[in-house]
């Protein structure tokens, strides 16, 4: 059974576009996973940590077959697989990618929040959800 899900991509070095592009095409070869729906890219200033190159954000909206903790996982190896390196908070980074929705489920577990707990607050998340879901409930 495969559950909808969305998931958040940004990138402010080395090329953004290319690896948000990059990074579709990753998700959508994840076992059991389909992309149904991309949003447009969207240009955004940084949050939280000011002294960056703008981002590139856009929404990927999937069906997949994998629980939760495993499309964190697959999505986190996708970022290491960018060169991304978690060295300041909200800086600069290759490839972000987060679960927004993953159907109706909360959950609360150590490293994974969803829906994410900021999502709400965050134009550059909240915009392009709303292209590919536009009555998703967070």
């Amino acid at each position: 059974m495969s559950v909808r899900a969305a998931i958040a991509l940004g990138s402010n070095i080395d090329d953004p576009e290319r690896h948000v592009a990059r990074a579709f095409d990753e998700i959508a070869a994840l076992p059991g996973t389909r992309v149904v729906a991309r949003s447009r890219l969207h240009r955004t200033q940084p949050v939280g940590y000011a002294n960056q190159p703008d981002f590139v954000n856009a929404m990927a909206l999937v069906d997949t077959a994998l629980e939760p903790r495993a499309l964190l996982e697959a999505l986190l190896a996708i970022e290491k697989s960018h060169g991304r390196v978690r060295t300041i908070p909200n800086g600069p980074r290759t490839l972000d990618l987060d679960i927004i929705v993953y159907g109706d489920r909360v959950i609360d577990e150590p490293g994974l929040k969803v829906p994410h707990p900021r999502a709400k607050d965050r134009p550059f998340v909240m915009g392009p959800l709303r292209e590919v879901w536009p009555d998703a409930v967070i």
